[in-house]
Formats: structure tokens, C-alpha cells, sequence
């Protein structure tokens, strides 16, 4: 099967490796760095390499029949432009983007009517350096249809499972979606604020009850939404992922070293935009999606000096 990813960020790069095991990847990168180090070395997960193409011309994957969309949600918009009215009707398009937002993003480029799935993944690898990543933990993917029909999300699941992930369907993909924000809103502000690895919101006392709150905070809202969500207990759930995560550094905490605006307004900026919405306040949310912007803003200052 001819596959496009978008994006060679971490995720990119291990999606990728396991897919290409059986088909023929290629990868829509800017960096020139990561597609000359693909193209000669391939993609490089635990060791172990593998053949696939990557390119910085979008026109390259036009003809595939997945489309894999992992750019930051940020840059969502100018990553699938290129593809407005190049893509077949069959090409099942695959948003597992962080937050909330991506799919409105992705149909306003591509249109209402396209084969989108919609999915959550708890995977996660750490990037070693240009095409070369560590997976980190097992995790799990759960896909559903934000317009494409039940048959193209249950190919696609199977064409995950068949590259050794654990990958699933459900009818009603906004628990899971929903489940993930809220580990996100919880975790990646906290440690990206304090400059340390996601495992921060269990060593340090103070971060944890920050995180616990913000992660209260975005189910309350949840249910005030009627999402039901797939865990009892929201602290739990993110603890579960931190536990898995704990070395690494999240990409709000990537993105205000590389001096790049961050996802905090698809991610706790969607949670209060949701509460306001839902008649439900926000307070640890929005003062830490303040706080990100705050430093967001100060980089550009430190980078324009």
C-alpha cells in the first residue's frame, strides 16, 4: 500500500518505521535536514533501519491511499493546503494530532466530504536526532470517523495492527479524543513550564496538584459536554501516562525551546473555549494557557535581542 505521512517528527518517524516493514512510505517534511538524513540513512527506530523516501515536495504523495497527518496542530492548515483537490476520494486521510481543532482545520482545506478518521494515540518515541526516534511505552491507538466510512477506519486500523500496533475503532471517537486532551492539558503545560520531562508531575508535589487540578478541570467539562469518558477517574488516567512518558520531554516543552508557537490553544485553550460553551469555568486552564503564552512570548523576545 502506498502511504503518505506528513510530518517526521517523532511520532512521523515511528509511525513511519513500522509501516514501511510492509509498504511504501513516503514522507512530506520541511526540514531539509530530516529528508537528506532519511534519504540516506532511512528511518531509524531503536536500531534498527528502514527504507523509506521523503521529500519536501507535497505533489510526491498525491497518489497514496492513506494520508497520515502528525504535524503540530499549529501547522496543520499549511501542511494539507497543498492537497486541496489532488487526493483521490478513496485516500483515507489520518489526523492523530494533539488537541482538538484539527479536524475543522483539515476540512477546511480539503473539504466536508473527504474520507477523514479521527483518531487518539497514547504512543509515544523520543526523537535522537534527524529520522531517528525511541519508542517509549506501548501504547495504544483508537480511530473513528470524523466522514470516513466505517470500512476505511476499519482498513486503516488493520493496516496499523498488521505494522505491529496496538490500533482499534470506535463508533464515537470524542471519549477517546477527549481522553487524551485531558492528559495533554494536565501534563504538557505543567512541564513545559518548569523546563522538565513529563515525569515532573509526579516527583514534585506542587506540579502534580497543578496537573490534578487542570485535569478535573477538563473532565468537568467533559461531562458537562455528555462525552463519556473512558475513565472513572481523570488524576488516575493521567497519572497512568505520565508513568509511561515520565522521561520525556513534551512538545509544548520542544516548542518553547525551539522559540515555535505552541499547541496550548488546541489543547487547554479547547478546554476553555469548551467550558464557556458548556456554562462550566476554566480558571486553572486558562491561567496556564496565559502562563505558556507568556513564555511563548518572552522567547521571541530573548530570540530578537
Amino acid at each position: 500500500m502506498r502511504i503518505g505521512i506528513v510530518g517526521a517528527g517523532a511520532l512521523g518517524t515511528l509511525f513511519g518505521h513500522r509501516l514501511a516493514a510492509g509498504n511504501d512510505v513516503v514522507l512530506l517534511e520541511q526540514r531539509r535536514e530530516i529528508v537528506d538524513a532519511i534519504a540516506r540513512d532511512g528511518l531509524q527506530v531503536d536500531g534498527e533501519s528502514r527504507a523509506a523516501r521523503a521529500t519536501t515536495e507535497a505533489r510526491e504523495l498525491f497518489g497514496v491511499q492513506v494520508l497520515f497527518v502528525f504535524v503540530r496542530a499549529t501547522d496543520t492548515l499549511r501542511a494539507v493546503r497543498p492537497f486541496v483537490n489532488e487526493l483521490s476520494p478513496a485516500t483515507a486521510i489520518v489526523s492523530l494530532q494533539n488537541g482538538l481543532g484539527n479536524e475543522e482545520a483539515i476540512k477546511t482545506s480539503l473539504g466536508s466530504t473527504i474520507s477523514l478518521a479521527i483518531g487518539a494515540t497514547t504512543e509515544s518515541a523520543l526523537t535522537l536526532g534527524p529520522g531517528q526516534a525511541r519508542r517509549v511505552g506501548d501504547g495504544s491507538t483508537v480511530l473513528g470517523s470524523a466522514g470516513a466510512s466505517p470500512e476505511a477506519c476499519n482498513r486503516v486500523a488493520r493496516l496499523l495492527a498488521d505494522a505491529g500496533f496496538r490500533a482499534s475503532t470506535a463508533y464515537d471517537i470524542r471519549p477517546h479524543l477527549w481522553g487524551k486532551l485531558i492528559a495533554n492539558a494536565a501534563i504538557n503545560p505543567v512541564s513545559a513550564l518548569l523546563e522538565r520531562p513529563n515525569g515532573v508531575v509526579l516527583t514534585d508535589v506542587y506540579a502534580g496538584e497543578v496537573a490534578r487540578s487542570l485535569a478535573q478541570e477538563a473532565a468537568t467539562v467533559a461531562n458537562a459536554m455528555r462525552i463519556p469518558l473512558p475513565f472513572t477517574d481523570p488524576w488516575s488516567y493521567v497519572r497512568s501516562i505520565v508513568e509511561q512518558t515520565a522521561e520525556l520531554d513534551n512538545s509544548m516543552l520542544y516548542d518553547l525551546r525551539s522559540g515555535v508557537p505552541t499547541e496550548v490553544d488546541f489543547i487547554n485553550g479547547a478546554v476553555v473555549a469548551a467550558g464557556r460553551r458548556a456554562a462550566v469555568t476554566t480558571p486553572y486552564n486558562e491561567t496556564l494557557a496565559a502562563l505558556v503564552h507568556a513564555r511563548e512570548g518572552t522567547r521571541e523576545r530573548d530570540a530578537s535581542t
